[in-house]
């Protein structure tokens, strides 16, 4: 029978971590696998700190200068990994959708953070969910350790007073003020280091350049295809 950590040592050499799991309910969205069988176990394997893109930045798919590469790298090797191991992997992307955010909340202490990401109490905002692997067993887990959210204690929040726009001063993300400044000289920091409200955040650490500006290139195709910034005539 699978064990949970065999799970971790097979996501280790990708540069992923196992994330937690649960054992899921009829309120988690957690669909029937291809069987017909509910879903007895959901693992979720992500990542934090500089592993995964070493791994990534030397994959076939980071050169081939085709579309979501991170997505394509992310499908095909946690695909591997649940054929590996008797289970059946779902993403954070592509069709259909699925709730990665309760399921995170589920699997471990995360929660949303001032400006909208989930916030990890090591981790801080420098991490992210790559798959889930279901299994028709009931594996036994680890007694998840709780934690206090990081922000409930943090009193000054750079996070919601840092960004040159003040794209988080009204309540929530205006996505259009970000990307017009992204699209403009003066967002090149943002868009060569990664998202400065974030950067003020204490805790965990940020991901090195590459990988920030990485991340930032996809934010901006995603949200030029939903019709915001220059690239669909918005933006000035």
């Amino acid at each position: 029978m699978t064990q949970y950590g065999d799970i971790g040592k097979a996501l280790r050499p990708l540069g992923l971590l196992l994330r937690g799991g649960f054992h899921p309910e009829a309120a988690d969205g957690v669909p029937p696998l291809a069987s017909g069988a509910p879903a007895a176990t959901l693992l979720l394997a992500g990542n934090a700190g500089p592993a995964m893109w070493t791994v990534f930045a030397a994959s076939a798919e980071a050169g081939d200068g085709g579309a979501d590469p991170l997505d394509r790298w992310s499908r095909r090797v946690l695909t591997a990994v649940a054929e590996s191991c008797g289970a059946e992997p779902f993403f954070p992307f592509g069709t259909p959708s699925h709730p990665f955010i309760g399921w995170a909340m589920r699997a471990e202490p995360v929660a949303p953070s001032p400006i909208g990401p989930l916030i990890h109490p090591e981790y801080g905002l420098w991490h992210a969910y790559r798959g889930a692997l279901a299994f028709a067993e009931r594996l036994e887990l680890p007694v998840r350790a709780e934690r206090p959210r990081p922000c409930d204690t943090c009193e000054a929040k750079p996070c919601l007073h840092t960004c040159p726009v003040a794209a988080f001063a009204g309540g929530s993300y205006d996505v259009p003020r970000c990307m017009g400044h992204l699209e403009t000289p003066a967002g090149r920091d943002c868009v060569e280091g990664g998202c400065l409200a974030r950067r003020a955040c204490p805790v965990g650490e940020a991901y090195a350049p590459p990988q920030a500006a990485f991340h930032m290139d996809a934010f901006m195709q995603a949200m030029r295809k939903r019709g915001l910034g220059r690239a669909a005539g918005t933006a000035g």
